[in-house]
């Protein structure tokens, strides 16, 4: 039974990023936005918290500079996707590429160094326990606990408020909405910025999870987050479940290691496989929004 909890409590702690990320994904593809991006907030995200952590001593603060990180690489995304009306897969793979760029740039820059950064001070649980990774602790961590509640208020504000229909709306009939008078370029906006910030968000967990940043290493935790969006079928509740799922294959990876005859290389593409067996068996018959990647009405 012990076994089992500490196995949940490392999956719960694996799916987080996996969660933020998916949920931005979420909001960005149903406004019509490809979140091929994901990848790249995720790793802005680790390095603005790592950052600030550094910088002021406060793991609280090093989130929010996560957040904001995401949320500038997420800027730049929206004004050439919506503004400036370029092919999304293009500026999905340029802003990926950016941030792992930028990222060692920054890194030898402050550092000195090309593989990564310090040791810095990390999110502590609400609750005072021995083990940090008990089943408590990790129920108690507030950006674990920010990633659970955001899925329920996700889904209400998408199936139950007006902007959740304008959403919804852009993403499957973008020139009926705008003749309706909904601002399409400005809900794609919104869409797109929220994305970033909550993919930092992640990124900002996992750096401070870590208690440090390596150059790549989201380590394709992003792609990972948008197949869980795709298995979805972009909901909010089916996409949490794919983060589940995935991050559940990783943790049984990590188990797996030292205590199996399998060479050590197949034992790591075990997440990997099962992101691409799922996908599969999704591709063809999940029905993605309409305009989804359109970048004319």
């Amino acid at each position: 039974m012990d076994d089992l909890l500490t196995f949940f409590a490392q999956t719960l702690r694996i799916a987080t990023p996996y969660l933020f990320a998916a949920m931005g994904g979420v909001l960005s593809e149903r406004a019509g936005i490809v979140a091929l991006t994901l990848e790249g907030f995720l790793l802005g995200g680790c390095y603005g918290a790592m950052a600030a952590t550094h910088a002021t001593g406060s793991a609280a603060l090093g989130a929010l500079a996560g957040l904001a990180a995401g949320l500038a690489l997420a800027g730049v995304h929206a004004f050439a996707c919506v503004r400036l009306r370029a092919n999304q897969i293009v500026m999905g793979i340029a802003i990926n590429l950016l941030a792992v760029g930028l990222t060692r740039v920054l890194l030898k820059l402050q550092f000195d160094s090309s593989s990564n950064s310090p040791r810095i001070a990390g999110l502590s649980s609400l609750v005072s326990t021995d083990d940090p990774l008990s089943l408590a602790s990790i129920l108690t961590h507030p950006l674990i606990l920010c990633g659970l509640t955001l899925v329920p208020m996700l889904w209400f504000v998408l199936a139950k408020t007006p902007f959740g229909l304008r959403l919804r709306a852009v993403g499957e009939l973008p020139e009926a909405a705008r003749s309706l008078g909904v601002g399409v370029e400005r809900i794609r906006v919104a869409a797109v910025l929220a994305c970033g910030a909550l993919a930092g968000l992640g990124g900002a967990y996992l750096a401070l999870d870590q208690h440090q940043f390596t150059d790549s290493m989201t380590a394709g935790r992003g792609f990972i987050a948008l197949a869980a969006v795709i298995f979805g079928r972009w909901r909010p509740v089916g996409a949490a479940l794919a983060c589940l799922l995935f991050a559940m294959a990783e943790a049984l990876q990590i188990r797996l290691q030292g205590n199996t005859d399998l060479p050590s290389q197949i034992v790591q593409m075990i997440p990997y496989v099962l992101t691409l067996v799922a996908l599969v068996g999704v591709i063809g018959r999940a029905t993605a929004p309409a305009a989804l990647g359109k970048t004319r009405d």
